[in-house]
């Protein structure tokens, strides 16, 4: 039953870590690897000296910290208030109705916040008119771009998130909590001192995971919520390769793009794997 799985890492996660070597290389296609001249570190000093550098440095990485900040919590609380309902059948229908969204892609997300934010008859416009303000355009506002990401992520992915939660909540013992009421322990202690110590090596797995992608972001997300008004915050790093290697051909350049932060995401899960050892904390390895 693993074989499929393994199947697909392979083919598709470490066979195509041997096209690293393009970074390296001025890469022409009708060349091939053999055939591209060997430049050695010529594209990263490209991209360190690029003046959009650290421009998209800043943007991916604020789009990230808004998701540690704001959207990571948001499963666990989910979770937690799940996990208390008693009545089952509501439980699993809320949990239904707020992981569907998960199976919506972001093109469905961001024309479905369009139709709500932008149309001349939309609920937002009605209410700004009768509030007697005029109207503006939410999607196409540079200040209103990182809410807007976050707001999106957190409708869409947070819901799917809790399952994994909700799975380490259905291991703790029941006892745990019969003893804290025998105590006098009540539901918001027995969340405090049994629930949330119940889940936290579960959480600190995912914060790494989360770490290891600090700057990577969802390029389909980004790709429909850019426009040219909103450039300068929204470019990230995905939608730069997107832009120089596959529209203008640069694909050594993009190459080394991509490999500059697959580098910084594992310093950065190596150093948060350490970080949570010394705590007390299982980590990844």
């Amino acid at each position: 039953m693993a074989v499929p799985g393994i199947l697909y890492f392979i083919l598709f996660k470490y066979l195509p870590m041997g096209g690293i070597i393009i970074a390296f290389q001025d890469f022409h296609p009708f060349t091939g690897f053999t055939g591209s001249k060997w430049v050695g570190l010529k594209h990263f000093y490209r991209l360190f000296e690029d003046p959009d550098f650290f421009t998209l440095l800043r943007n991916t990485l604020m789009l990230s910290v808004y998701q540690l900040v704001f959207a990571f919590p948001v499963p666990i609380i989910l979770a937690l208030m799940l996990n208390e309902l008693r009545r089952e059948w509501f439980k699993r229908s809320l949990q239904t109705l707020v992981y569907i969204p998960h199976f919506m892609s972001w093109v469905v997300v961001v024309s479905m916040f369009f139709v709500i934010f932008e149309s001349e008859r939309s609920i937002f416009q009605s209410l700004i008119e009768s509030w007697g303000f005029e109207n503006f355009s939410i999607m196409m506002d540079p200040g209103m771009f990182r809410p807007m990401y976050i707001l999106q992520v957190i409708w869409r992915d947070s819901g799917w998130g809790t399952v994994i939660y909700l799975a380490a909540l259905a291991a703790l013992s029941p006892e745990l909590y019969e003893a804290a009421k025998m105590d006098g322990a009540g539901r918001f202690r027995q969340m405090w001192h049994i629930t949330l110590p119940g889940i936290r090596s579960t959480i600190v797995i995912l914060l790494l995971l989360k770490l290891s992608d600090i700057l990577e972001t969802s390029f389909e997300h980004v790709f429909n919520l850019v426009n040219s008004l909103n450039r300068d915050v929204a470019e990230v790093f995905d939608t730069y390769v997107y832009r120089v290697g596959l529209i203008n051909g640069q694909l050594s350049y993009a190459t080394s793009i991509g490999l500059f932060k697959g580098v910084v995401g594992l310093l950065l899960v190596i150093f948060a794997n350490w970080l949570a050892k010394k705590f007390g904390e299982e980590g990844l390895y």
